[in-house]
């Protein structure tokens, strides 16, 4: 980019298709030509292991899930990010008790899913299993170089800066949000959420037997449906229809043996909600 001296001579400014424009301004931004983003990791499948659907259920699903993702391992890049579960869940309520503001709820949850994290990267270190923070992304080629599985917790580092929903200070943002921005992030081949559930649901299967099973639904068809309850957080739902890289999210039902070996391969099972 070249130089642009100001009138009086004084001061050099790098000349840019930014230089002296409001980053507010909705018809500029609309305007701005850029390059398409690069998807830095498009080999990578993120498996995000639920936190109170798999985690909090401990030996009766834990290990079966990791045979399964070391049997893939040689196939396929994997990293894995986990959620918090119950006990996020015990500590939020407790925090809302005692009216802590959201950023402090958000770094209790951001604790727990770290726990969850040292969990499986614990029992996946005979296979190369390591936990690594969010700042380690770009030694992601190191690990897999190495023969790693590298599992991170799924919190987005919003922490004390979470933003406040609408109603109540439980953050929206939280592990499937976190896993989905670094899919986004990385452009990673798939991205898949291991819940004990089939996948979406018109109703909670686990109060409403009768409800609906939606097997491939589009972001916007879904908004439509305007259901009360979600398999993923809602801002997923945002997330991914605005994304460059990513066109699909995936939900499995991890405690059916063969599940995460047949997402892995890009066969159609649980639900896909499609960017559009």
């Amino acid at each position: 980019m070249p130089l642009v001296r100001e009138r009086d001579g004084r001061r050099l400014h790098v000349k840019s298709k930014l230089m002296g424009e409001s980053l507010v301004s909705k018809s500029f931004i609309e305007s701005l030509k850029i390059a398409p983003q690069q998807r830095l990791f498009p080999d990578i499948n993120i498996l995000k292991i639920g936190g109170q659907s798999i985690c909090d259920r401990g030996i009766k699903a834990i290990p079966d899930i990791i045979k399964e993702i070391v049997a893939n391992k040689g196939e396929h890049k994997i990293l894995i990010t986990t959620g918090g579960g119950t006990r996020s869940r015990h500590i939020y309520a407790i925090g809302l008790e005692l009216g802590m503001p959201t950023g402090i709820i958000a770094k209790f949850g951001s604790s727990v899913s770290e726990q969850n994290a040292l969990l499986i990267a614990a029992l996946l270190y005979p296979w190369g299993g390591i936990k690594i923070g969010h700042d380690e992304i770009v030694k992601l080629p190191t690990y897999f170089a190495e023969g790693c599985i590298p599992v991170m917790h799924g919190m987005p580092p919003y922490d004390y800066f979470a933003i406040r929903p609408k109603s109540g200070r439980i953050p929206i943002h939280r592990t499937d949000v976190g896993t989905l921005l670094l899919a986004d992030l990385i452009g990673a081949r798939s991205c898949i959420f291991i819940k004990d559930e089939n996948g979406l649901y018109a109703d909670d299967p686990k109060k409403n037997s009768d409800s609906e099973f939606i097997a491939e639904v589009g972001v916007t068809d879904l908004l439509k449906k305007d259901l009360d309850d979600l398999i993923i957080e809602r801002p997923c739902l945002e997330i991914l229809q605005n994304s460059e890289v990513i066109d699909k999210i995936q939900i499995i039902n991890g405690l059916e043996s063969g599940n995460i070996t047949r997402a892995l391969k890009g066969e159609h099972v649980g639900t896909i909600i499609n960017k559009n």
